[in-house]
């Protein structure tokens, strides 16, 4: 195959393509009826036509045949009058008449024949156009039902082309906030460890760090103090008493705080 058929047929199968998606059958049906109308139209001005050649060959055969029978009688009237050379005359006229007549009867009746059958087609194609046009209105009510409940399906089902502009559109929103409150979290992570700078307050480099402290250990520490709990590891009471304390008493807090003072054992520092 040459490249400019291979052309063509792809300019072809383009064509007919994009002619295909822009084609409307209900467009179509409509302009199908008008064609028929117009033929139709056609057909009955045809009749109207033959009908009026036909109407004039018989006014035209009618004049002949009244101009035949004064001929007739004039033929009568001037032998009457012993006049036999002028009867013979008018008869001859008459004779003369009589071969137009016959001419003009054999026109009319092949206008005739012709009348009646344009007249016939005219009928069955007036009955064909009321048929298209019943069988027109039942296809396209039938594509426009189909066409609607065509675009209910895709609407509920999200292939649309407007509903899956509005998908693409919550869908691209939703990563944009999605992608806004990660940023927000970050930087409020960046701000408490003290890798950002909040400028909106004087800066305390003191008071940042116990707070990123007490933000970090304390968790830590109660969730530690919590799991010893659970296990049966809590902190053992300090039972030791304090020196000249009985067995089994405890040192008061004022004991406890002050500091025991050693005596010297004799014959030391001596």
């Amino acid at each position: 195959m040459s490249v400019m058929k291979r052309m063509s047929m792809i300019f072809k199968s383009k064509a007919n393509k994009a002619l295909d998606k822009m084609e409307d059958p209900r467009e179509t049906l409509d302009y199908s009826y008008q064609r028929q109308l117009e033929m139709l139209q056609k057909v009955r001005r045809g009749v109207a036509d033959v009908a009026t050649s036909r109407k004039r060959l018989e006014l035209q055969i009618n004049q002949l045949e009244g101009e035949q029978r004064k001929r007739t009688d004039q033929a009568k009237q001037f032998l009457q009058a012993g006049r036999e050379d002028m009867a013979r005359e008018a008869l001859g006229r008459r004779t003369a008449l009589e071969s137009q007549l016959n001419d003009l009867r054999a026109q009319y009746q092949q206008l005739q024949g012709e009348e009646e059958k344009l007249t016939l087609a005219s009928q069955r194609l007036q009955a064909k156009v009321d048929s298209f046009r019943t069988r027109k209105e039942t296809i396209k009510a039938t594509y426009t039902a189909a066409e609607a409940q065509t675009r209910i399906n895709e609407a509920f089902s999200g292939i649309s082309e407007e509903m899956g502009d509005v998908g693409l559109a919550i869908q691209r929103a939703e990563e944009k906030t999605e992608n806004m409150k990660a940023r927000a979290g970050a930087i409020d992570e960046l701000l408490a460890s003290g890798a950002l700078e909040d400028y909106s307050g004087p800066r305390d480099d003191l008071q940042a760090e116990l707070d990123r402290m007490g933000s970090t250990g304390g968790g830590v520490d109660l969730e530690l103090e919590q799991m010893k709990a659970e296990l049966g590891m809590g902190p053992q009471k300090q039972l030791d008493a304090a020196p000249g304390q009985a067995q089994g008493q405890h040192a008061t807090p004022q004991q406890q705080a002050q500091p025991q003072i050693q005596r010297p054992q004799p014959g030391e520092g001596q």
